[in-house]
C-alpha cells in the first residue's frame, strides 16, 4: 500500500483523495493492459500509487500534476527512471496534450480525476480526441453512470451524449471509499472511453450539435416543443420523425444529430 510521506496532507481544493488500495491498483492495470511502447499520460498522480505501477509495466511515463507539494515527492520516488519520468507541473484543464504526441503515437490517458472538475476535464479532453487511444479514469460513481447511460434512462443527458459521440464508453466496476486515504463520502467508480477513429454518426456542425443538447436539458423535465422552440418549430421536428412532447432524455444520439443537422441546413439557406 502507498503511504503518505510525513508532513503531506490532502488537499480539499484539490479534491485529493489518495488510491491506496493495492488490489484495486492491481486491477486498474489489468483494465489498462499498459505496454512498453505506449504513449502514457497520467493526470493527477497523487502519491504515485498507480504511477508505480504504470512505470513497472511501460518504463515511461508522463504525468500532469498541479499540487506543487506532490512534485518533488514524485521526483524523488521514481528519480531511478531518469528521463523516462517526466513530471509536468500543471493545470490538467489548460495543458496542451498535443505537444506529448510523438511518432504518431495516439496518447493513453490515466487518471483518478478530481471530483470537482471530472466532467469539465474530460469535456476538455474530447476536444483531443483525435489524438488520443483511450482513457482509463477513477470517478465519482455517478459521473460514470451518466457518462455511460444510454436513452431513456435516469442519468442520461449532456455528458452521454457528448461522450458517445465521441468514444465507446464501458462502465468496468465500481471501487469503494475504503480503497482511498482521506475515505471519500461517495463510490467511485473506473470507466474506459475509446475514441472513435472513425465517427460512427457525424454531425455538420459539432458546436450546433452542443447548443442543441445543451439547450435541450436545460430543463429536462420539459418537452422537446418547449425547450428547442428558440432553435426550432414543432413542426420541423416532426418532419426529422420526432415527437415535439418526447422528453429530451428519450431521445438517441442520432435524433439529436438529426436536429443539429436540420438547423445547420436552415442557416445556410
Amino acid at each position: 500500500m502507498s503511504k503518505k510521506p510525513v508532513g503531506h496532507k490532502a488537499r480539499k481544493r484539490f479534491g485529493q483523495n489518495f488510491l491506496q488500495d493495492q488490489s484495486v491498483i492491481q486491477r486498474i492495470m489489468g483494465a489498462i493492459h499498459a505496454k512498453p511502447d505506449d504513449a502514457l499520460v497520467e493526470i493527477g498522480p497523487g502519491l504515485g500509487a498507480l504511477t508505480e505501477e504504470l512505470l513497472s509495466s511501460a518504463g515511461h511515463l508522463d504525468a500532469i500534476e498541479l499540487d506543487r507539494d506532490l512534485v518533488p515527492i514524485l521526483r524523488t520516488k521514481f528519480f531511478r527512471y531518469g528521463d523516462q519520468f517526466r513530471i509536468h507541473e500543471a493545470d490538467a484543464m489548460k495543458f496542451d496534450y498535443t505537444q506529448l504526441c510523438q511518432d504518431s503515437k495516439r496518447l493513453r490517458i490515466v487518471g483518478n480525476l478530481p471530483y470537482n472538475i471530472s466532467t469539465q476535464l474530460i469535456f476538455h479532453l474530447l476536444n483531443h480526441h483525435q489524438y488520443i487511444a483511450d482513457m482509463h479514469f477513477m470517478l465519482q460513481k455517478e459521473v460514470v453512470e451518466r457518462l455511460a447511460a444510454g436513452p431513456g434512462e435516469k442519468n442520461y443527458g449532456r455528458l452521454s451524449i457528448m461522450a458517445q459521440y465521441y468514444c465507446q464508453v464501458d462502465n468496468l466496476f465500481i471501487v469503494p471509499p475504503e480503497a482511498f486515504d482521506p475515505v471519500p463520502k461517495v463510490d467511485s467508480a473506473i470507466v474506459r472511453l475509446r475514441p472513435f477513429e472513425k465517427l460512427p454518426y457525424e454531425a455538420e456542425s459539432v458546436e450546433q450539435l452542443q447548443q442543441v443538447v445543451r439547450t435541450a436539458f436545460n430543463q429536462r423535465r420539459k418537452t422537446l416543443r418547449n425547450n428547442l422552440k428558440e432553435l426550432i418549430s414543432a413542426e420541423s421536428l416532426e418532419t426529422l420523425d420526432i415527437n415535439p412532447s418526447e422528453r429530451p432524455e428519450r431521445l438517441t444520439l442520432q435524433a439529436f444529430i438529426r436536429i443539429s443537422d436540420h438547423i445547420t441546413q436552415a442557416k445556410k439557406d
